[in-house]
Formats: C-alpha cells, sequence, structure tokens
C-alpha cells in the first residue's frame, strides 16, 4: 500500500469511511476530528454526540452501513496500485497553498507524482466550446509555461483544459488534471488517453472525491477550488460570462491568487468573459513574459536547453512564436523584419523542426 502519513491502518479506514458519508464536506470533517480527536473516535461516537455537534441524520446514520464500509474497502484496494497516493491533511506533502483555503479537501486521491502538488503552478482554464486560434493558444502558452519551470494545472475538460495539458505534455512538462468526478470515472470520456498520458509522463490526476463518483454538476464548482487553491495564480485563455472559468477566476481572486486573461475579438462570445474579468482587475495578457514577469519569484529553474537557447538567439522570431501562435503576416508587424526575411527565417525554422504552421498559423514547438 502506498502510504505517505503515519496514521495506523484502522485511522485510515475510518478516514475513508467518514469521507465517503452523505452530506459530511470538508468543514463537517474538520468539526468532527476536532471534536473527537480521531475519525475513529468519531465513528463509534453516539449519535446523539454528532447531532449536538450540528450534523443531519443523514450522515450518523450512515457512518456504518455496509455501503460505507465497502467504499472504504474498495479505496484501499486501490492503494495498492504503484501510482496510486492519498493525500490528507496532517501529511507532510500535504500541498501547503491548498491547505490554505478553509474548505480544503481532507483527502485526496492521487494518481501519479503526489510531490508535484507542492511545485509552482499555474492554472489555465477557459471555454469547452473553444475556437481554434483558442486552443492553439492554450496550447502554445501552455508549452512555454511548462518549458518555463511551472507545472500546468487544470480540469481535464474539453476545449482549453484539454489543449492547456497536451501544451505541456507537449514539452515534455508536467501537469495536473483536477478531476470532477472519482478518479475510477474519468469524465470526459474521450479525454481517458489524456489522463493515462499525464501519469505516464510524470504527472498526476486529483480528486477528492470518492473513487467511483461519476460526473455531477454540483462537483465541478468544488473542483474548480482546488485547481484554483493548488496555484499560484490561473490563466483565464477563452470564456463567456457564463463560462465556470469565471468562477475559478473569481475563487482565485478570493484566494489571493494572481488572475490573468487572454483578450480577443470585442465581435467573438469567447472573449466577453476574459474582458469581463479584464475589466474587474485582472492581469490582461498579451505574451508569455506578461505572466512570467509577474511571478519570477515563483519560477522553477528548467533545464538549459541548449538547442533551443541557441536557435532563440538566432531567430527572435521563435520567441513569439513560443509565446502564442502569429500568421506571417502578424510576425513581419511583431518583429519589425521585411516579410521575405521572416519567410526565409521560418523556413529554416520549419526544417530544424522548431516550428510548425497549423491552420496558417505558425506554432513554436519544442525540440
Amino acid at each position: 500500500m502506498s502510504l505517505l502519513h503515519t496514521i495506523s491502518p484502522s485511522e485510515l479506514e475510518a478516514r475513508l469511511r467518514l469521507h465517503s458519508l452523505p452530506e459530511l464536506g470538508p468543514r463537517r470533517f474538520s468539526k468532527l476530528l476536532s471534536a473527537f480527536g480521531s475519525a475513529s473516535a468519531a465513528l463509534s461516537a453516539p449519535a446523539s454526540a454528532w447531532r449536538a455537534l450540528g450534523l443531519p441524520l443523514a450522515c450518523s446514520d450512515a457512518r456504518r452501513s455496509a455501503e460505507v464500509r465497502e467504499q472504504a474497502a474498495q479505496s484501499l484496494a486501490w492503494l495498492e496500485g504503484d501510482t496510486h497516493h492519498l493525500l490528507m491533511w496532517d501529511d507532510a506533502i500535504y500541498p501547503g497553498l491548498l491547505a490554505e483555503l478553509n474548505d480544503a479537501p481532507p483527502l485526496l486521491f492521487v494518481d501519479g507524482d503526489p510531490t508535484l502538488l507542492e511545485l509552482p503552478q499555474l492554472a489555465m482554464v477557459g471555454s469547452r466550446r473553444a475556437s481554434r486560434p483558442g486552443l492553439d493558444t492554450a496550447q502554445s502558452f501552455a508549452r512555454s509555461l511548462a518549458g518555463g519551470g511551472f507545472v500546468i494545472t487544470s480540469g481535464l475538460a474539453l476545449g482549453i483544459d484539454g489543449a492547456a495539458h497536451q501544451g505541456a505534455l507537449d514539452a515534455k512538462g508536467k501537469t495536473i488534471a483536477v478531476l470532477g468526478t472519482g478518479l475510477q470515472c474519468v469524465y470526459p470520456a474521450r479525454h481517458k488517453a489524456l489522463a493515462a498520458a499525464i501519469v505516464a509522463q510524470g504527472g498526476a490526476l486529483v480528486s477528492e472525491l470518492p473513487l467511483d463518483s461519476p460526473p455531477h454538476a454540483s462537483n465541478f464548482p468544488r473542483r474548480n477550488r482546488i485547481i484554483s487553491g493548488l496555484s499560484v495564480g490561473v490563466l483565464v485563455v477563452e470564456a463567456s460570462p457564463s463560462s465556470g472559468s469565471l468562477i475559478t477566476a473569481r475563487l482565485a481572486a478570493e484566494q489571493g491568487r494572481e488572475v490573468y486573461a487572454i483578450p480577443g475579438s470585442i465581435h467573438h462570445p469567447g472573449a466577453r468573459g476574459c474582458h469581463q474579468l479584464i475589466r474587474e482587475g485582472a492581469t490582461l495578457v498579451e505574451s508569455i513574459e506578461d505572466i512570467l514577469q509577474a511571478l519570477r519569484g515563483w519560477q522553477a529553474q528548467p533545464p538549459i536547453d541548449t538547442k533551443q537557447a541557441a536557435a532563440a538567439a538566432i531567430h527572435p522570431l521563435l520567441a513569439l512564436l513560443h509565446a502564442a501562435p502569429h500568421s506571417s503576416e502578424a510576425l513581419v508587424i511583431a518583429s519589425g523584419k521585411p516579410l521575405a526575411e521572416v519567410l526565409a527565417a521560418l523556413t529554416e525554422l520549419e526544417l530544424e523542426g522548431l516550428v510548425v504552421c497549423e491552420g496558417g498559423h505558425w506554432v513554436g514547438r519544442a525540440p
């Protein structure tokens, strides 16, 4: 069994039973441990003691049920897996930033490397129905940020989330996916391969929910507080005013994290949420440097890639393309170089495998 804590097996089983009780969220879980000193003592306390704490009858009645015992047994069996871990409030490696929340998850199931949760993370979120340019921008920014030493954290959703995870993987960086389901019920199903790739490349899947929890609408706002709570900042790439990404951004602001937003066309509905965040005080982001300068103190130092550094020194265009996709014409404007010179440089970079043209836009690639 993979244990990162020092509690007894009986106390571990008791905490898993508490965790699976209906109507028992993080605050009530904490109240029980504070009142009784341990999960084991809480489970054996009389129902009147639970009622005295203001806990609903559904909680106390369910604690000795066969279903709750079975769920705890299934969790213990899952923990036998090589990459399976359980983090608790009192574990030494429970992520410090997340622990600051007054409703921090008492238990976190992790498939992958649990130590990543303590590294500097930047959350990237956005629309599930993102435009092609929005997806390209998310992937490019994630690639550059992961290459700059940040762990990219997102929610494994379709659209911007998936592009952010993929960008980090493309850069051979690390990424964390926080799920709104249990880890044995990866959602959406079309991202099962992406989830497997995240773990295989040294990243992690994380959930506070019991392992077999299916997708439920109320779980995703709860998931969002973990995404922002783990991260030093949140970047919103593309979102409508009603997007759940704005919930994540506002939670981040309440948690004292930095909030960044990429603007877009006033004619594109997916830009309106970002514009709204900028009006509310989010930092407007046009390039990767806008984020790196603000988070310089958090930035981990990645290994120096001499090939990429040399290429960037020879071709300043590469730095622009690592920040965001550009058309040839946009590169002419951004670099101030003649079109012929830009096209010649792009051809050279493409032959070296450092850039690729996708849908009329050039994108920088990790060498």
